[in-house]
């Protein structure tokens, strides 16, 4: 598990393509600003003449539940949890990366929860397996997506499976949905990685 900002950006600890946003947070007496994205941010380029943005979501998840393995052929992720901490697993799936095969595990969300949990934005690439796993009474994932939702493109392998070498614990006290349970190959041809 990485526990810094500066250890996750360390170039041995790198996935390509996966980049991380530290984000500052402001407080005062009313609470809390904190700037999350903005189109001019280098991570948030997707490499065309299009927009990243297509699509923001939020998902509000209890304790335990494990959202494993997803991974996709043109969509990009970009993912903030703004409430709570999530243990969030990253795994580099494509064979032609320089990365093949690396995995990253930091705890990302608020740091009065968890003073480990980094306050952060991931972006996760095509072909790179993402799963969470809610390590607070709840979280909520606010996450951009470069596409709208395509079930064609949203590529499984199950929460469980030996293609990503993880262990999110006893599964039996596990939240996890059918969905996670299933392996899908995107029918798309991946995006290939930038030279």
């Amino acid at each position: 598990m990485i526990h810094s900002f500066d250890e996750l950006t360390h170039p041995g600890q790198l996935i390509a393509g996966v980049e991380f946003k530290q984000l500052k947070t402001w407080p005062d007496d009313r609470g809390f600003f904190r700037e999350i994205v903005r189109t001019t941010d280098s991570f948030f380029n997707t490499g065309s003449q299009n927009p990243p943005f297509a699509q923001w979501s939020h998902s509000k998840m209890a304790h335990n539940t494990v959202k494993a393995w997803h991974f996709h052929h043109l969509q990009l992720d970009w993912w903030y949890c703004g409430i709570g901490v999530i243990q969030t697993v990253l795994y580099d799936l494509r064979e032609e990366s320089p990365t093949y095969r690396k995995k990253i595990e930091v705890k990302m969300g608020d740091s009065d929860d968890d003073p480990q949990a980094l306050s952060l934005v991931v972006r996760i690439p095509q072909g790179v397996a993402h799963g969470l796993k809610v390590l607070t009474d709840f979280a909520h994932l606010f996450y951009i997506t470069s596409e709208t939702y395509n079930p064609e493109d949203e590529g499984r392998h199950p929460f469980d499976s030996d293609v990503v070498p993880h262990n999110w614990g006893d599964s039996s006290k596990l939240i996890v949905a059918a969905n996670d349970r299933r392996t899908f190959i995107p029918t798309a041809p991946r995006k290939q990685l930038a030279q």
